[in-house]
C-alpha cells in the first residue's frame, strides 16, 4: 500500500492516522451500501499487509461511511465464473488480518450483513449503534458464509452461530449484545471504539500487544486456516454445482423470489 492510499480524503477505503499513527481509522467510503467488492477487499488486504510492518501501530478501527456499515460482499461477484476468484481474494483478507497481529475494532451503524458481518465478527472488539442490524443472510440466497461457518462460533458459541448461519435472520443491537456478537452498544460507536483504543491500547507496548494478539488467537488461527480451506472446497465443489445456488443468486439480482428445485 502506498502513502497515497493512506490519504483520508480519497478512494473507496479511507484511512486516517490518529494518535501519531498508533491508531488507523479505516472507513468503507461508498455509502449507503458500502459493498465489499473486489476493489475494497484488495485495498483492505493491502492495508493489513502494510499494518504488519508498522511497528508502532496499536489498533485499527473499521467503520462505514453513512448510515450503514455495509450490506456485505458483491452478489454479482458470487456468480459462476467469478466466485472462485472472489473467495480467494476475500478469504485472503482474513489471513492478512491474522498475519498483521494488530488489534482490530469495529464500529457498526445500521445494516451489517453477510461478508461485512464476517469481517466484523473477526474483530477483537465490536461497538454498535442502537439501530444496528447484523445478519448472515447468505442462506436466503441459496448459498453459505464460509468464514462465518468456521469463525462465528468463536464469538457467539456454536448454537447461536448455527442459528444465524442457517436461518439467515438479522438481529438488533440489543440481541447482538446479549449473545456476544457485539461488545458494547453506544450512540456513537466510532467514538466509543476510539475511546477504548486510547485508554486501553495506545498506552501499551506495540510489540507486546502483537505477541499478545498472537497468543490469544494462536489456537483459533490454526483451526481457522485448516477449516476454512475445507469449507471453501465444500462451497466450490458441492454448493456451486447445485441449481439452487445459482437460482438464489440470480433471483436476488433480478429482484424476484427464488424458485427452488431442491437440487
Amino acid at each position: 500500500m502506498t502513502d497515497t492510499q493512506l490519504d483520508p480524503g480519497s478512494g473507496p477505503v479511507k484511512v486516517e492516522q490518529l494518535e501519531d499513527g498508533r491508531i488507523w481509522r479505516v472507513v468503507l467510503a461508498t455509502p449507503k451500501a458500502n459493498i465489499l467488492d473486489k476493489e475494497k477487499i484488495e485495498l483492505l488486504s493491502a492495508l493489513y499487509g502494510r499494518a504488519r510492518e508498522e511497528r508502532g501501530l496499536r489498533a485499527i478501527l473499521i467503520e462505514g461511511e453513512g448510515p450503514h456499515f455495509s450490506f456485505g460482499a458483491s452478489v454479482q461477484e458470487h456468480l459462476p465464473g467469478q466466485f472462485e476468484a472472489m473467495l480467494q481474494s476475500f478469504h485472503g483478507l482474513f489471513y492478512r488480518m491474522l498475519d498483521s497481529e494488530v488489534v482490530t475494532l469495529a464500529a457498526v451503524r445500521g445494516q451489517c450483513l453477510g461478508g461485512a458481518l464476517e469481517v466484523v465478527s473477526f474483530c477483537h472488539r465490536v461497538f454498535a449503534s442502537p439501530d444496528a442490524k447484523l445478519g448472515q443472510p447468505e442462506i436466503v440466497l441459496g448459498v453459505l458464509a464460509p468464514v462465518a461457518s468456521v469463525a462465528l462460533a468463536a464469538r457467539v458459541g456454536q448454537s447461536r452461530a448455527e442459528d444465524l448461519c442457517l436461518s439467515g435472520r438479522s438481529v438488533g443491537a440489543e440481541e447482538a449484545l446479549r449473545i456476544g456478537l457485539v461488545d458494547e452498544v453506544a450512540d456513537d460507536p466510532g467514538e466509543s471504539a476510539l475511546g477504548y483504543a486510547r485508554e486501553h491500547l495506545v498506552p501499551r507496548s506495540a510489540s507486546s500487544l502483537r505477541v499478545a494478539v498472537r497468543a490469544v488467537r494462536q489456537g483459533f488461527a490454526e483451526r481457522f486456516r485448516r477449516e476454512l480451506a475445507k469449507v471453501e472446497r465444500l462451497y466450490t465443489d458441492q454448493l456451486m454445482s447445485t441449481a439452487d445456488a445459482k437460482e438464489g443468486l440470480q433471483a436476488f439480482l433480478e429482484k424476484r423470489e427464488a424458485e427452488w428445485s431442491d437440487g
